[in-house]
């Protein structure tokens, strides 16, 4: 049996940030946290005294959520063809602090997807992921990717081709991009859908399609399919005008209100890479961005934002913080395989990087200057309601011990999952 111990530094709580912070784990579980000098009173004494005393300013944060991500390392849920593969992929953002994931496919072959889907299921039976999201395959063929690439077009032309093939090219290209395969994109199919449940043995999480699409939303669609299923509707990938996201939006929250609690994995639907893959905003045709704008506002929807600047500008970022509040923001990575491999430069894909949440994170309240209490909230609270997890998300008595320690910068230097260290990088 492991014996308690303690990691200090400054804590962020939902709140505040506690300076001189302690928190004691014990096994799996977070047993107590506060201000370092209180914890002898509480017990914990002669831990905080065996725990060296942070001098270089680091944080302490929760374990990171990220409820979209298609991979890393080298390696992507959609393309991956063994269990070893896509855990390469896991333990890349592990080591970053996202110690809660959920594996994210994209549109694909019903083959394909229902082969994927199993082999995630697996990994989330194991305990090595925490559910899986389907970016399609029921999405709007002009607004597929978040690149602008339309049908037609081949990823390689975004990639420059010094030095690789054409073939290296095309798959680097795909890496990066994340691109979904457009000659798979089919209309809204609630049995495939429900196949998909089944094959997924209750993991999925959420699923991605444009709301516009014949039998999407209302009686007998792929929506109605996956509310039952405990899973969450993801509007995206969209050209859908403004009135028809009203009527869609107000079907699903009334779907949603009337779904006993016990069955759904979240109270509230989810937009996914808000701005990113959906009609932009014009004055005279407005499309969904005004409507899930001010749907987020009314609690009727969460968004996901990919906070890292390139994506959406910094400006926009805190835009939306600013007028929906956190409670209706979800940070994510939607990181590729590319994302921690020696050639993710922040300027490739059109400028669009592949980061890690922590960097989302770091990029939001650097860049954006949200809060940092905020930032981190984005990233874990919303991630673990999303999930419909109430035990992670949090540094509290009873949460379990996932923690992501990090220097002033929000770097990462140490990194527990269920109280075991996974990463340890010293600090220079």
């Amino acid at each position: 049996m492991s014996e308690p111990f303690a990691v200090r530094g400054r804590i962020v709580t939902p709140s505040s940030i506690i300076v001189d912070g302690a928190v004691i784990v014990d096994g799996e579980s977070i047993v107590w946290m506060g201000e370092a000098p209180q914890a002898q009173a509480a017990g914990y004494g002669a831990e905080v005294v065996a725990a060296p005393s942070p001098t270089d300013g680091r944080y302490i944060l929760p374990g990171l959520v990220d409820t979209h991500c298609h991979g890393g390392g080298g390696s992507a849920f959609p393309t991956a063809t063994t269990v070893e593969a896509m855990m390469t992929a896991v333990w890349e953002h592990r080591v970053h602090g996202t110690t809660t994931l959920v594996g994210s496919l994209s549109t694909a072959s019903p083959e394909d997807l229902r082969r994927q889907g199993q082999m995630l299921a697996d990994l989330c039976d194991a305990g090595e992921l925490d559910g899986i999201h389907f970016e399609g395959p029921f999405l709007a063929s002009g607004r597929l990717g978040v690149t602008g690439m339309l049908p037609g077009d081949s990823p390689a032309d975004a990639i420059p081709g010094e030095g690789l093939t054409a073939q290296e090219r095309e798959d680097r290209a795909r890496a990066v991009l994340g691109s979904q395969d457009f000659a798979q994109v089919q209309p809204p199919n609630p049995a495939l859908t429900r196949e998909l449940m089944i094959t997924t043995r209750g993991h999925t999480v959420s699923m991605t399609l444009a709301p516009e699409g014949k039998r999407a939303i209302g009686s007998g669609s792929v929506a109605e399919v996956l509310i039952e299923n405990g899973a969450v509707p993801a509007f995206g990938h969209t050209v859908a005008s403004a009135e028809f996201i009203r009527g869609a939006a107000a079907w699903t929250r009334e779907k949603l209100g009337l779904t006993p609690a016990e069955k759904l994995r979240c109270p509230r639907y989810i937009v996914t890479h808000f701005f990113n893959g959906m009609q932009p905003f014009h004055h005279r045709h407005p499309g969904p961005v005004l409507e899930l704008l001010a749907d987020a506002a009314g609690g009727g929807c969460i968004l996901e934002l990919i906070a890292d600047g390139q994506h959406v500008d910094p400006s926009a970022v805190r835009n939306v913080f600013e007028l929906v509040g956190r409670d209706s923001v979800v940070f994510v990575s939607n990181a590729t395989a590319d994302t921690g491999m020696p050639f993710s430069e922040p300027d490739s894909a059109e400028g669009e990087p592949n980061l890690h949440l922590v960097d989302i994170v770091r990029r939001a309240w650097k860049g954006a200057g949200i809060p940092l209490t905020d930032a981190v909230y984005c990233a874990s609270v919303q991630g673990a309601r999303i999930l419909g997890q109430t035990n992670i998300g949090e540094i509290t008595p009873g949460k379990r011990a996932d923690l992501l320690v990090t220097d002033e910068n929000l770097y990462p230097l140490a990194v527990y999952r269920r109280g075991a260290l996974v990463a340890s990088v010293p600090k220079n």
